[in-house]
């Protein structure tokens, strides 16, 4: 199933909201066959429902007259046999169109979700993940109205009211006529407030994941607001946040209350108008009291349904900005969709080389400038300098990650630019400073790269990750649950962890970022002796402060502003007495 369609083309360009036309196209027509028969049962369902308004013109003027015991029966028979039928269409419509427009909703969510995974990590540097669990679970929901409950009271309303109209003009033409013309009014009001709250209703979709997405790192962040004593500042940032999405609630709300208001007062006018007409009828004898109930009823058929086009206009509204939203979201260029990136890497040495390589994450602003180093296969390449000198971006383009803005990176002499993805990453293995682990067990968290790995090859790198040496003590050993983000554990028992599942995942590549700064004496001494078994006959890139960790690295690159400023061995670099000299020498002193 593919509801938006997927493009990259003229992804500059403003994008068209969604129309109506392009919502039946997409979502609708697709699914032609159960509407078709929905549309059957709705109209099953509306006749039925105009049964009892003609047969109460039946008992009043026929059945009571008469005091025809038998016609009475046969009434109450029928209007029993179409009372059913409503209920028995009212359950079919709910079985088929609900429950499909739910099935609709699951399928976009799980859609959205593999767009946004699919896109590149800079989204995800500039996107909230709490506003991006809102657009996934929320922004869909609205398809139930296009598919659903929505399309049965359009359309149901739609044909009992066109219905409503021809008998109502049958019976009395000048009665019909002074109701159309307040009708029409309130019709002209109700497309120029739609027209108003959808731009409402699609700025909301907006604040409303602004307002998730602070409250979801919020929650995420809870030790360090309580550390501060930030509760009040916090409380103050959401409050703002709810305030604002209240304000534009408001906006929506008054459009629609000037709609409900609107329908109360011409209807109000309408009744008012058939009473005084009605009676005049039934005073000259041109009309019988059944006659007159019967067209009030009738009536009332007609101009509920229009009533409620206020509701489900603004249901229809809700649903297509929020469409609008999601759309955006699936005409973004999804990382594998660039068409340059079309050589499949079959097998890898991983020899990696930076060619004159720069980069900048703001226009003008260049990070690194003219990086050229080559890592070899096999050889361990570790970078050092202060923060912000760039070691991190080299890490980040050596895991394709980020791409430069000129240079190249290539790997066994292939530009990475031009690699397909997954060729690539299946390769690829990487331990950050702050790693992430996800809630459940331990084992859950090793096995994520590999979940058919094993016993046995778990074991192993339990073991030469040392996590063993925590889990033994543990009630549950492997099974011990470790919280979200793995709160339960330590930071060095976190790292540990992490270590393990790349060692798990047996990869070509290695980017270590910072893979040792959370651990105390003893736990550095472990992942140091599991790091060397790591890095055994893969090509690892070392981030590193801790500069006694990476004396045995085969070269050693300083980088200081975004460029290489010395580049050697420990040894090498030592003699040479320059800037890594200063920086070891300053941290063997404390």
């Amino acid at each position: 199933m593919q509801y938006l369609k997927e493009s990259s083309k003229n992804k500059d360009k403003p994008k068209p909201k969604v129309t109506m036309l392009q919502a039946f196209k997409t979502i609708i027509w697709p699914r032609r066959k159960l509407v078709f028969i929905g549309l059957i049962l709705i109209v099953i369902r509306s006749l039925a429902g105009l049964v009892l308004p003609w047969q109460s013109k039946v008992l009043l003027d026929d059945v009571v007259p008469n005091k025809d015991f038998t016609q009475l029966y046969y009434l109450i028979g029928i209007v029993i046999g179409a009372i059913t039928i409503q209920s028995v269409t009212s359950f079919l419509l709910t079985r088929i169109l609900s429950v499909q427009a739910q099935y609709l909703i699951s399928e976009l969510r799980a859609q959205v979700q593999k767009k946004v995974l699919s896109l590149p990590i800079s989204f995800f540097d500039n996107t909230k993940s709490g506003a991006l669990v809102s657009r996934i679970m929320t922004d869909v929901e609205g398809v139930r109205n296009l598919i659903g409950t929505g399309l049965v009271q359009l359309v149901g309303g739609t044909f009992t009211a066109i219905v409503s109209l021809i008998i109502l003009i049958k019976l009395n033409p000048w009665m019909t006529l002074f109701v159309f013309v307040p009708l029409s009014i309130f019709g002209y009001i109700a497309l120029r407030a739609f027209k108003y709250i959808r731009p409402i209703f699609r700025k909301r979709g907006k604040i409303n994941a602004e307002v998730t997405g602070r409250l979801t790192e919020t929650l995420a962040g809870v030790r360090v607001i309580k550390a501060f004593n930030a509760e009040a500042q916090e409380n103050s940032i959401f409050e703002k946040g709810v305030d604002k999405l209240y304000q534009n609630v408001k906006k929506s709300l008054t459009a629609t209350a000037l709609m409900t208001s609107s329908s109360t007062f011409l209807i109000g006018v309408a009744t008012t108008g058939i009473m005084g007409i009605g009676g005049y009828y039934m005073i000259l004898g041109e009309m019988t009291t059944g006659e007159f109930l019967f067209f009030t009823l009738i009536l009332g058929f007609m101009i509920a349904p229009i009533v409620q086009m206020s509701n489900i206009g603004s249901q229809l509204t809700e649903a297509l900005a929020g469409l609008d939203r999601t759309e955006e979201l699936m005409n973004m260029t999804a990382e594998e969709d660039d068409t340059e990136r079309n050589v499949e890497l079959e097998t890898l040495n991983g020899d990696i080389e930076f060619k004159d390589v720069s980069f900048s994450y703001e226009e003008d602003k260049e990070v690194l400038h003219n990086i050229s180093f080559k890592a070899p296969a096999g050889s361990v390449t570790a970078l050092v300098g202060s923060s912000g000198s760039g070691k991190s971006t080299i890490a980040g383009l050596s895991a394709t990650f980020l791409n430069p803005q000129s240079g190249e990176v290539t790997i066994d002499n292939q530009d990475l630019s031009k690699v397909k993805l997954n060729s690539y990453r299946k390769y690829l293995g990487v331990v950050l400073q702050d790693e992430f682990l996800f809630e459940g067990t331990i084992r859950e968290n090793i096995m994520f790269p590999r979940p058919n790995a094993t016993e046995t090859e778990l074991q192993n790198a339990v073991k030469a990750a040392y996590v063993n040496e925590f889990t033994d003590r543990f009630d549950d050993g492997l099974e011990t649950l470790i919280g979200e983000r793995g709160v339960r554990l330590s930071g060095g028992q976190r790292q540990r962890l992490a270590i393990a599942r790349a060692i798990l995942a047996n990869p070509k590549v290695i980017i270590l970022d910072e893979a040792t700064s959370n651990l105390d004496t003893e736990s550095e001494a472990l992942i140091q002796k599991s790091l060397n078994e790591l890095v055994k006959d893969r090509t690892t890139i070392v981030i590193a402060h801790r500069l006694s960790t990476i004396r045995k690295a085969d070269q050693i690159l300083v980088i200081e502003a975004g460029r290489i400023v010395e580049q050697g061995t420990h040894d090498e670099l030592i003699t040479l007495e320059g800037r890594y000299f200063d920086l070891y020498t300053y941290q063997a002193k404390i």
